[in-house]
């Protein structure tokens, strides 16, 4: 190549904001003038290291590295860039201008992917947003091995390079074959035994995809209750795990469970912070734990002990089913489409109502303590279970109760009786009143115990609607097709003896 001959090529690729993508194209020139790379286009530091990586990597391969001046575009030039994946299509689009591989070898190819300084790639998070992308516009993916087991995309060419000098023949690999593989210690109900009450509201909760709060003393079993959820929750389907795994992904995290159909469950600290949370960070913004639950189980233990302001954050997503983060000059969002559990002890030493500890506690520390348990997000929550500790002698009898396998089959049947319904079992909480009380149904008997019910218990319509969609739910457990009396009664326990309204 000719030192006065200026040169040009691209190779496509993708910026990552949030789960989605934006197509970029890696432009590269050289020609005469001051050796020297640089790179435009709103690039941030880690994109900025990539000349020096990048430089490392080619010579490590035996490419020729000559001095040139080397001017580096990311266009469109108005969108932030950020990460490491920019690294293997720069090295690709430098190898094409300097005529050191062969075009067809890379042709029509969307590449993402982290050199090191031996040249060997390197894998990055979100590689399945990057593989979604590249499918949409057919274009062959070239990146890392990736370990992570994404999901099979139909139509999508996928090959894998573990170092640059594959690039000289073209040499690439199939992706990772690693097969998804469920969990084989995973909870079951089974080991959960004298907790029946509990267990039929959660069963409850699980067909209807209703928020529920937990209430009992320290080793009452709650964790353990709430811990099993995901064993009698119907499989992810296909597009499920799809923006399941899509998430993951994008976090860095393993999707093997994702993958084989395993519902998220998450379970933050009651220390988080509402980045953590919700989602952000600076840079490349990261999903939150409500990202990270779509489609599965929030579960926020020690429910009263999280602070104001990150149960205010998350109503947002509760309510609109996902997270919107918007940062100068970017804007991510987030799915946020998941099930919340809660647990909580009635008091701050946990031992209210309990028969053999005294509660140590004032009024006014009880008062003030479940003041917060009524708090901004009880408008998700359609059953409360007092959960009592059981008796030792009852503990023996581990491994004795009704299996997880048992339970999941009648959630699975109500769940399909409500589709035939035309309604998702996962959005009943958010249909319109209208809604709600033309699906139960409700005879003459029926509508005079709720209207009862309702003056006797000073319940809100919000109050009122709660006990509907928790009865429908019931009825279809029930396999029926109106909402009876019995349904109410049983719906009635879950809200009216409890003090959040």
């Amino acid at each position: 190549m000719s030192a006065s001959k200026t040169v040009r090529a691209s190779v496509p690729t993708c910026a990552l904001y949030g789960v989605q993508t934006v197509p970029v194209t890696v432009e590269i020139e050289i020609g005469p003038g001051l050796p020297g790379w640089h790179i435009v286009g709103m690039a941030d530091a880690a994109v900025q290291e990539a000349r020096l990586r990048v430089r490392s990597a080619v010579r490590a391969a035996g490419f020729d590295m000559p001095s040139r001046h080397v001017v580096i575009n990311l266009a469109p030039a108005y969108v932030r860039k950020s990460g490491s994946g920019f690294d293997l299509p720069i090295a690709i689009a430098y190898l094409l201008a300097t005529r050191q591989i062969n075009p067809s070898f890379v042709e029509e190819t969307l590449a993402v992917g982290e050199l090191a300084l031996d040249g060997a790639v390197r894998r990055v998070d979100g590689l399945l947003a990057y593989a979604i992308a590249a499918q949409h516009d057919h274009l062959r993916l070239l990146s890392a091995s990736d370990a992570t087991c994404m999901p099979r995309l139909s139509g999508l060419d996928h090959a894998c390079i573990d170092h640059l000098a594959q690039l000289r023949s073209a040499s690439f690999t199939p992706p990772d074959t690693l097969a998804a593989a469920q969990d084989d210690e995973q909870l079951d109900y089974r080991d959960v035994v004298g907790q029946q009450f509990a267990v039929r509201a959660l069963t409850i909760a699980a067909a209807g995809g209703h928020g529920t709060l937990l209430i009992g003393p320290p080793g009452a079993g709650k964790s353990m209750l709430a811990r099993r959820l995901p064993s009698i929750l119907p499989p992810l389907d296909e597009d499920e795990r799809i923006e399941t795994a899509l998430i993951h992904s994008v976090a860095g995290l393993d999707l093997r469970a994702i993958t084989a159909g395993v519902r998220p469950f998450r379970a933050p600290h009651h220390s988080a912070t509402v980045a953590s949370l919700v989602g952000g960070g600076s840079g490349n913004v990261r999903p939150g734990e409500v990202s990270l639950a779509h489609n599965g189980v929030l579960f926020l233990d020690e429910f009263a002990e999280f602070s104001n302001g990150s149960l205010q954050a998350l109503r947002q997503p509760i309510e609109d089913g996902k997270v919107v983060v918007s940062r100068v000059g970017s804007r991510a969002v987030f799915p946020a489409n998941f099930q919340l559990i809660a647990a909580s002890n009635p008091c701050p030493c946990g031992y209210l109502g309990d028969a053999d500890h005294g509660c140590r506690c004032s009024e006014h520390q009880v008062n003030h303590y479940q003041a917060k348990l009524g708090g901004p997000l009880k408008d998700r929550i359609d059953l409360i279970c007092e959960v009592s500790r059981v008796d030792p002698t009852r503990v023996l009898q581990s491994g004795q109760g009704t299996t997880s396998a048992q339970i999941a089959e009648e959630v699975l049947a109500a769940r399909e009786r409500a589709t035939w319904r035309g309604e998702r079992a996962s959005s009943l909480a958010n249909v319109t009143p209208h809604e709600v009380v033309e699906s139960c149904d409700l005879t003459p008997s029926g509508r005079k115990l709720i209207e009862d019910m309702a003056r006797k218990h000073f319940l809100s319509g919000r109050g009122i609607m709660r006990i509907l969609r928790v009865a429908r739910t019931i009825a279809d457990l029930d396999d029926s097709e109106a909402v009876c009396d019995e349904h109410l009664l049983e719906s009635c326990m879950y809200r009216v003896d409890n003090n959040l309204e």
